[in-house]
């Protein structure tokens, strides 16, 4: 039987691949348009009571992102040449459209509540696809005067924003606001440490979303719950471990790389190391759900183990940081 929802990814992918081959601000609007038709579809789930609210409320929010960054590419008077912009008003108005789509603060309330009301399959897509478009709109832009204000901006809001949170999926929407500032700056520096952040961001994100919908868990004490075995609970902790940058894990190897790049920038590198910190903070209270807290009542059916081909895929891709340093340096 066809399923539509692979009619409507691969629109999606296609969509992308416009936006980023388009030579025009109005090939890079029809893509994003596209991009936002095909993945609303995918968001929508009949027996999901909140997904109507999920996809209007992302169906408002990209709407009018893409009017913004509409009216600001007509002002431009090159409107048909290739997108790139010199004048700073212009400039800052892409930025502020880019940011309204990728859900960075200060607009980024609504991608967590969105988040919330989503499956994990569909979280993933959200947070890591459909993040390539807007950022690449932005490499075009790079001189905005507000550039370092979104970056700084956006791993503090990252940071404090997960403190407080027992949902996992609004943990990892804010986490995903954390690492859009440190993949905007890798964007600003260097594009091809952007393309590997990029690739590594999105594993990390797949490897967590794969054990979180392994269990059917959605909040921090249903991991309490869940009872995984002594070697899934090493593996949760190495995971969020390295998704929070820390080494030898290879989540420490795009941070690297951003923080060699943005070394002359030495006071926003700071922040964003000390911002790092702060989300280590609260993927040790997952990872202390796990390993400290026992619990005798089981509320939910845990019987679901883990692949152990799955096991191996995440040990090997989390601790293969020190043999890529073999062979770099």
């Amino acid at each position: 039987m066809f399923n539509s929802n692979s009619l409507f990814l691969m629109t999606m992918v296609l969509s992308t691949v416009m936006v980023i081959s388009s030579e025009t601000w109005l090939g890079v609007w029809m893509g994003l348009e596209m991009n936002m038709i095909s993945f609303i579809p995918i968001m929508y789930e009949s027996k999901n009571t909140a997904s109507s609210e999920s996809c209007m409320i992302y169906f408002i929010v990209q709407s009018l992102g893409s009017v913004l960054m509409l009216i600001s590419a007509l002002l431009d008077p090159f409107f048909m040449v290739p997108p790139t912009m010199e004048s700073e008003p212009y400039n800052t108005m892409i930025m502020l459209s880019m940011m309204i789509k990728l859900g960075m603060p200060p607009f980024h309330f609504w991608f967590p509540e969105i988040l919330e009301k989503m499956k994990w399959n569909k979280c993933f897509l959200l947070m890591s696809w459909q993040k390539i478009a807007p950022m690449w709109i932005i490499s075009y832009v790079m001189n905005s005067p507000i550039l370092m204000f979104t970056i700084i901006l956006a791993v503090i809001v990252g940071a404090i924003g997960g403190l407080n949170q027992t949902s996992l999926r609004k943990v990892m929407g804010y986490s995903s606001i954390s690492h859009m500032g440190w993949l905007i700056a890798c964007l600003a520096y260097n594009y091809d440490y952007w393309v590997v952040y990029m690739i590594l961001y999105a594993g990390m994100i797949w490897l967590l979303i794969m054990m979180f919908n392994q269990y059917s868990a959605y909040f921090i004490n249903q991991m309490i719950n869940s009872s995984p075995s002594y070697m899934e609970k090493l593996l949760i902790t190495i995971s969020l471990l390295s998704f929070g940058g820390l080494p030898p894990f290879i989540g420490f190897l795009p941070k690297l790389l951003v923080i060699q790049s943005m070394i002359d920038n030495l006071i926003v590198t700071l922040i964003m190391m000390m911002t790092t910190l702060i989300t280590l903070f609260y993927y040790l209270r997952i990872i202390s759900s796990c390993f400290l807290i026992y619990s005798s009542s089981i509320k939910w059916h845990t019987s679901k183990k883990l692949q152990p081909m799955l096991i191996m895929l995440m040990f090997t891709f989390h601790f293969s940081l020190p043999v890529i340093a073999m062979f770099s340096f």
